[in-house]
């Protein structure tokens, strides 16, 4: 069977091209959002702490002002002071981080529409105060401690919790676009006044927005009034800023304009505004746009893909543009970000934390269908894929289906170590571990409390390192206080590694590094050491017996049986040889000689060559399978696949080595800020990278 030919027309083609670029302005977005939303409250909250301390410092000064200079008539002048000056103190602190930001946005507000009304009228203060009503409405970003602390708070039993959250939710939804709608429509009043008036109002912030040209006032006030092209007006707009700032107009308030629409910029005009029909017109009258029919989607090129992990859902995503049926096909409804997993298993985060569901990934991805399912074999003859009895046609098939544990040949020691790779092996861990503790304590024996206190992990890798980390401040910190006969601190924890130093892939500095962490935290690393036996009892360790109750194995992964769904050459540990775009080599007529990829003298690499980068190869193998008017083809060298920043292997960055809090962050950024989609290919272990047959 060959691919069906897909003929594009020029209309397909544009939408193709807007679907692109909202895409891009999506995901751009969402990005960058979170920094300035950081910045644009660190900003706040300097400006306003600094008075807060000026006026403490100058305590005189800031009553005679109260009394003499900006009275509130409806206020007693020592009491403005004090409540002004508590304001400036305690706000901006919970504002830069982040907490109860809406509680301290509102008193922010009302002070700065008195600062205006009563004091001096300025335009930065009117900046300030949609500024304020705005984190009032929406609250903080991605990159604040509500957002870490919303997802407990709205289940905790604290008085009044649920009932905030419910409040905040409801603002978001339903205010937030009468908060978009009210501030456009205030630009736009306030442009087109400054374009034909001459006197500036003094509430329309007149005088900043007098520097616009006078034909760009009016037509983005135009644009902004309807919410029509709201990105766009904002972006000319902050750009004619940045340009009247350098030629000289006060900055100080062109700031904080540029800062006001980098709101609209990256977050859009809200629900009530043109720009939200656009999408629904061009579905109407633009083919395509709305992606393909089911009809449609029979007709084109069939892409199945195994496997649900990074490379499997990068992979599906690259392809979301092009016109190919996508297939996604996974043992388990969601999708697991491995790199946390010891962190369910030390009772860290909940299994849901790290687990998001994959149809909500591709919601709006209409090419893409996701199957739960468990692949038997692959008929490559009639390009059939079995699944539980069922047969799904493909006409391109990529496999991105991991690893699993390896034991070396001794998988008898399975039921004594269990490692870490699904979430049913990190709560069963976390059920040996905690139960250790509690047997300890009911234990009057000594020797049996020390063997129950004692945990080893075998394998000095990413995994795990992050294990003998975890368990250590498990014991150390989070059960101090737990226990009356145990003291949890004094738990041992053993880290076994058969190499001369753990994180062997690592570069040495990071290695040492790690080293030093877990020697501060007690964990004891035993190098150029070998596991010669497993038993229910304890660990033999260089022919040492090592009495432990709780063993882990973190020291090994074999390959999914791919190669023998393909009837593929694999290596002793499962590894199919692959050519450098990841498409599978033929099996090699002869035992022992080298497969090589057709039309290539290069020597093929291994499609599970226990490297932790698989994001990078599902997108290799997209390039593999980007189809054109006449099928499928590559449009990329094999040579251009391979990032620039990866080393030779692509299992690390030459470019940037980080390390503790640094290192932590960018990690914990692959997260997405809880949104559930993936975006590192990074992991906490061996992970199998993407191989693409192409049958």
């Amino acid at each position: 069977m060959s691919a069906t030919q897909t003929v594009r027309t020029p209309q397909t083609q544009l939408a193709d091209s807007i679907r692109r670029g909202t895409d891009i302005l999506k995901w751009s977005s969402q990005g960058t959002w979170p920094v300035v939303d950081l910045a644009i409250r660190l900003w706040l909250a300097q400006a306003f702490f600094v008075s807060g301390v000026l006026k403490v410092g100058n305590w005189e000064t800031a009553l005679n002002l109260a009394r003499y200079e900006y009275p509130v008539p409806w206020i007693d002048p020592v009491t403005a002071a004090y409540l002004g000056a508590s304001i400036e103190l305690v706000a901006p602190v919970l504002l830069a981080l982040g907490l109860a930001t809406r509680l301290a946005a509102l008193p922010l507000l009302l002070l700065t529409l008195v600062m205006q009304h009563y004091y001096v009228a300025l335009d930065e203060q009117l900046f300030w105060a949609w500024l304020f009503a705005g984190y009032l409405v929406s609250g903080a970003g991605p990159l604040s401690l509500d957002r870490l602390l919303a997802p407990g708070l709205a289940d905790s039993a604290l008085p009044l919790a649920s009932a905030a959250s419910r409040a905040a939710r409801w603002m978001s939804i339903r205010v937030d676009p009468i908060y978009r709608l009210g501030l456009r429509l205030w630009l736009a009043g306030g442009l087109a006044l400054a374009a034909i008036a001459s006197a500036p109002h003094p509430w329309l912030a007149g005088r900043t927005l007098a520097v616009m040209p006078q034909a760009l006032a009016l037509a983005c006030a135009l644009l902004l009034a309807v919410g029509l092209a709201t990105r766009p007006a904002a972006l000319l707009l902050a750009a004619a800023a940045l340009g009247a700032g350098m030629a000289g107009a006060p900055a100080a308030h062109l700031a904080w304009l540029v800062l006001l629409l980098a709101g609209l910029l990256l977050r859009g005009g809200g629900a009530i505004s043109v720009d939200r029909l656009i999408p629904g017109l061009l579905e109407r009258v633009l083919p395509g746009y709305a992606g393909p029919s089911s009809v449609e989607l029979a007709a084109l090129p069939r892409v199945v893909i195994v496997g649900a992990g990074f490379g499997g859902i990068a992979c599906a995503r690259e392809l979301r543009h092009e016109p190919v049926s996508v297939t996604l096909i996974d043992r388990q409804n969601y999708h697991l970000f491995q790199p946390l997993l010891y962190q369910v298993a030390t009772a860290g985060l909940a299994p849901s934390d790290i687990a998001s569901p994959i149809r909500e990934l591709f919601r709006e991805q209409r090419n893409a269908r996701v199957l739960l399912g468990s692949v038997t074999t692959v008929d490559r003859e009639r390009r059939e894929v079995h699944m539980d009895g069922k047969r799904i046609p493909y006409d391109y098939l990529v496999l991105a289906t991991g690893a699993s544990h390896s034991y070396f040949g001794r998988d008898d020691w399975a039921p004594f170590a269990p490692g870490l790779k699904r979430v049913e092996d990190a709560t069963e861990v976390r059920r040996r571990l905690l139960l250790a503790f509690e047997r300890a304590e009911a234990s009057d024996d000594a020797a049996e409390r020390d063997a129950q206190m004692t945990f080893l992990i075998v394998g000095g890798g990413p995994t795990g390192v992050e294990l003998a980390g975890a368990i250590a401040e498990l014991a150390r910190y989070g059960m101090a206080q737990d226990f009356r006969d145990i003291d949890p601190a004094q738990a041992r924890v053993i880290l076994v590694q058969s190499a001369p130093r753990i994180l062997p892939t690592f570069p040495e500095p990071l290695s040492a590094q790690a080293t030093r962490a877990l020697q501060a935290l007690g964990v004891q690393i035993m190098t150029h050491s070998r596991v010669t036996d497993i038993d229910d009892a304890g660990v033999l360790v260089n022919g040492e017996r090592i009495a432990s109750r709780t063993v882990l194995w973190a020291a090994g992964v074999v390959a999914s049986p791919a190669a023998a769904w393909l009837g593929a050459e694999a290596d002793r540990a499962g590894r199919v040889p692959v050519g450098p775009d990841l498409t599978v080599t033929p099996r090699s007529p002869r035992p022992g000689r080298d497969s090589r990829f057709p039309g290539s003298r290069r020597r093929p690499s291994k499609a599970a060559d226990t490297q932790p980068a698989s994001l990078p190869r599902g997108s290799r193998a997209d390039r593999r399978l980007r189809p054109s008017p006449t099928g499928i083809r590559a449009v990329s060298p094999p040579s251009a696949a391979r990032p620039p920043w990866s080393t030779s292997a692509g299992s690390g960055y030459t470019a940037l080595r980080l390390g503790g809090c640094g290192a932590w962050c960018m990690c914990s950024s692959c997260w997405e800020c809880a949104t559930g989609s993936p975006s590192c290919g990074t992991g906490s272990g061996p992970i199998s990278p993407t191989a693409a047959a192409r049958a």
